[in-house]
């Protein structure tokens, strides 16, 4: 499946559900936030930032959702 940058997503918090946008998708190792990340070609991460704070986060692929 995938997604693309600019992409419209929502995933679950602790807080209920978010919104935002993919910004970029990662397939090698990264840090974000102080914390490694260790994707791949066939499990990748996507960094997404929250419409309501414009926080940046990382999340696997199988933790988002494409909103309409």
């Amino acid at each position: 499946m995938g997604y693309r940058t600019g992409e419209k997503v929502s995933w679950n918090t602790s807080q209920g559900t978010t919104h935002g946008t993919v910004t970029d998708k990662r397939t090698k190792e990264f840090q974000h936030d102080g914390q490694t990340f260790k994707p791949t070609d066939d499990d990748p991460y996507y960094l997404v930032e929250s419409d309501k704070t414009g926080a940046t986060a990382a999340h696997k692929e199988s933790a988002l959702r494409k909103r309409s």
